[in-house]
């Protein structure tokens, strides 16, 4: 029992010191102001402000809850054993075994509390907004963009996220020639960072009458959903806005129509297109945040180097620039390039199983 006590001791040290790290008090005070705000008179005026803050309020309460109930666990089973020592029983050792194996939980949930110290980056609780695009490999590499489409709204779907597709370009045969999708909820930068670069992918290709090996490659690009961008001012003068219909499946007017937008910064050259929405209207203000978002995003690479990791450098999907490989022939494999992580599991990575990637890929860039 004593060896129990120590190592409970010690778990509740360093849960005592990672909250704090965390700021979990600060987390729980910003939602007691938000729910105040959420009651004030006229909250509900602006509706999509208010939704956002209303979001902002659940996810805050999600993640402070689960640590409130694990430090009252841990208090709990201190109070057990406590009881143990002093009450004594003619079944102790079956009592020591049940203690034993409440601690264990209690450490597993703490582990995965305690991965959350590794988004220690400004921007890691920030929503996110991914980009694929089809690269080198023709039809094979369009296909591929959707797969991997389909894999990051799978792991979105597990995380709990509500993911939105703010555009898609569908290919000429097959698959997307690119599609840009908006990632929200608790952390969803910090993972998703690590999709950032060129993925790589090798099987027998299904558009192949020969049944050969086919490589394809498509470029992945995440950015965090930065509020301060709202502050940036984008000139009329400086925008040039195309207007067009939408691509893809029809139905409901969504392709019948001129609802989609593309919007050019012509001082940057920066190019954004939007076209989810059967409003216009709506499209043009999706575009324009995501606009402003990637304008901030240039002027903090532009001020501080360190900033530049956001996006990372520009690449091609291309030969030689993967940062990860899927192998669906042979030796099925998935492995990560930057940190040596691999999995012979690749068709549970594919259907979002991505968590190990990830927590690699942070750690490597921990190390680093």
């Amino acid at each position: 029992m004593d060896n129990l006590v120590k190592k409970l001791t010690a778990l509740r040290d360093r849960f005592l010191k990672m909250k704090a790290l965390l700021r979990i008090d600060d987390l729980a005070a910003r939602e007691k102001k938000l729910r105040e705000q959420m009651g004030r008179p006229g909250f509900w005026d602006k509706r999509a402000a208010a939704i956002e803050i209303g979001q902002e309020a659940e996810t805050l309460a999600g993640q402070v809850k689960k640590w409130q109930d694990l430090e009252h666990d841990l208090a709990e089973l201190a109070e057990m054993i406590d009881l143990a020592q002093t009450g004594g029983t003619a079944d102790s050792t079956s009592l020591e075994a049940d203690l034993e194996k409440k601690y264990s939980e209690l450490e597993e949930q703490f582990s995965h509390l305690e991965f959350l110290s590794l988004f220690s980056e400004k921007y890691d609780q920030s929503n996110a907004l991914l980009a694929i695009h089809a690269g080198t490999g023709g039809v094979d590499a369009q296909d591929w963009a959707q797969m991997l489409e389909r894999m990051y709204l799978r792991f979105s779907e597990r995380q709990g996220w509500r993911a939105e597709i703010l555009d898609r370009n569908y290919g000429n045969e097959a698959g997307l020639k690119s599609v840009v999708l908006r990632i929200a909820g608790p952390w969803a930068y910090g993972y998703l960072k690590s999709e950032n670069g060129v993925h790589r992918l090798l099987r027998i290709s299904p558009f192949d009458a020969e049944g050969l090996r086919h490589t394809s490659f498509a470029l992945v690009e995440v950015i965090p959903e930065i509020k301060e961008a709202e502050t940036i001012v984008i000139k009329n003068e400086d925008l040039r806005i195309d207007v067009y219909r939408s691509s893809g499946p029809g139905g409901q007017s969504v392709n019948t129509t001129d609802s989609a937008v593309r919007l050019v910064h012509l001082p940057t050259g920066l190019t954004v297109s939007c076209q989810s929405e059967r409003s216009q209207h709506q499209n043009k203000e999706n575009a324009l945040k995501i606009l402003r978002t990637k304008l901030y995003q240039r002027a903090l690479e532009e001020r501080e180097a360190e900033e530049r990791q956001l996006r990372g450098a520009v690449q091609k999907a291309e030969w030689g620039k993967q940062i990860r490989s899927y192998f669906m022939y042979g030796k099925r494999l998935a492995k990560d390039h930057r940190t040596n992580y691999e999995t012979a599991d690749v068709d549970s990575v594919l259907n979002g199983g991505l968590e190990q990637f990830m927590e690699a890929y942070l750690k490597w860039r921990k190390a680093a």
